[in-house]
């Protein structure tokens, strides 16, 4: 059945799913619609809230980006492309293959959503070439379901925002307090969640494999890289193969985080982008090597750059004509303190469609959700991370999250999307259940 129903989904987006842009496009389309006829927005006031939204994540889709590409760049050091390759010869077998790029894809993007993304893909690529007889656009689509359990691990945005002494107007909803990750990253409810997605995906996607004159193999072709005589080099050259430059820079980082984390502070966005970056200058050695991979690294977020203004421009009109207000207050008003816990994480399940940013949708539905969990009597911490599940849980069918492993990949949207409806159906009814006697 499992496998009747991937075959189902796989055939119908390889016809009807779009390029991920053009989706960007029809989202702008409905939701623009959506203002005119429920929310009884004129033209111009839907235009001018795209055109405010349009540029208003730029900070916070730097640190996004920042998070893709420092992950990007350490996940290619030759350290870690070495550990790559020794954990690829663990699979023998196909059944393997995907028991092992899901299970280090879930590890590595509970660390970090950029780093999981990369080192997911990675994995898969060299898996693709110890195993034979596998089916490489499943491989990929195993690598992306470790991105439903970022949220609930090291980089989740909500999580670490909710964390931190924030003055903003979100910082002002908490009241001046601050919800420690003890109780959400690392509350039991919410590793119990994890333990779950990380013991049943494995074995659903197994389940998935498709007959063998149906699977589509992948040989990686390895980059030779030139050996370089420094003996030659002119004293600008010699600068940027020395681990001099680097390593001074990495002692100057380690030395502002010492003092950092001894003050109480907690991790951020920007610390967690910080060590990324000490990281990768460590391992890579000297600039020449880092910037090498950065040039790389970049290259696997053209889609993000691209397709990020754009939905925030679809979150402006979200925010500015009150949809995403209306959609959450109606998920509101329908729940008690047992249930609220579960329609707030549909609710931000269906938002993330439409606003693909863990730290853009808390922006959106905090401000509901915070007075209303309060009203009910229901814990913070757990609606905060009702919504930090729903915002993972959706990543499986929403293309912005994907791109870059695409790019790594060398697949199409379509060829994955098919396996991803059914990791969606399938932890959709997992993560909702375990919230509602959990939360």
């Amino acid at each position: 059945m499992i496998k009747s129903s991937a075959d189902f989904f796989s055939r119908v987006m390889q016809r009807w799913l779009p390029d991920p842009f053009i989706i960007a496009i029809i989202l702008t389309a409905i939701v623009f619609m959506c203002g005119l006829f429920i929310e009884r927005q004129s033209v111009t006031d839907m235009a001018n809230h795209w055109g405010n939204g349009f540029w208003a994540l730029l900070s916070f889709s730097m640190q996004m980006v920042l998070i893709l590409v420092l992950g990007s760049i350490l996940a290619m050091s030759v350290a870690v492309k070495k550990g790559l390759v020794w954990v690829a010869k663990l699979a023998a077998t196909p059944t393997q293959a995907i028991l092992l790029v899901t299970l280090v894809s879930m590890l590595a993007s509970w660390i970090n959503w950029g780093f999981g993304l990369v080192v997911g893909a990675l994995v898969a690529r060299e898996v693709a070439t110890v195993v034979k007889g596998g089916h490489f656009p499943l491989l990929i689509a195993s690598a992306y379901s470790g991105m439903l359990i970022w949220h609930s691990g090291l980089s989740g945005s909500i999580p670490l925002k909710i964390a931190s002494q924030d003055s903003d107007a979100l910082g002002q909803l908490l009241a001046g307090q601050t919800i420690p990750m003890t109780e959400t990253i690392f509350a039991w409810q919410n590793l119990v969640i994890v333990a779950a997605l990380v013991i049943t995906v494995p074995i659903l996607n197994i389940l998935m494999l498709p007959d063998k004159h149906k699977r589509v193999s992948f040989q990686v072709k390895h980059k030779n890289v030139p050996s370089i005589d420094k003996r030659g080099l002119t004293p600008a050259e010699k600068l940027e193969h020395s681990p001099f430059i680097n390593y001074l820079l990495v002692m100057l980082g380690l030395v502002f985080l010492w003092q950092y984390f001894i003050q109480g502070n907690g991790l951020s966005l920007n610390t967690i982008n910080l060590c990324l970056l000490l990281f990768g200058l460590a391992l890579h050695v000297s600039p020449h090597n880092f910037l090498n991979a950065a040039k790389e690294a970049i290259g696997y977020s053209s889609g993000i750059i691209l397709q990020f203004p754009i939905y925030a421009g679809v979150m402006g009109m979200m925010v500015g004509s009150g949809l995403a207000t209306s959609m959450s207050q109606w998920f509101v008003e329908i729940s008690s303190a047992q249930s609220f816990p579960v329609y707030t994480f549909i609710s931000a399940g269906i938002v993330n469609f439409f606003v693909p940013s863990g730290g853009g949708q808390w922006a959106v539905q905090a401000p509901i959700v915070l007075p209303a969990a309060t009203e009910l009597g229901v814990s913070i911490n757990h609606a905060a991370m009702a919504v930090a599940w729903g915002d993972a849980w959706t990543n499986m069918i929403q293309p912005f999250w994907a791109l870059p492993l695409l790019a790594i990949a060398g697949l199409s949207l379509r060829q994955i999307m098919g396996y991803c409806a059914v990791i969606l159906i399938w932890s959709g009814v997992l993560i909702s259940s375990l919230i509602y006697f959990l939360y």
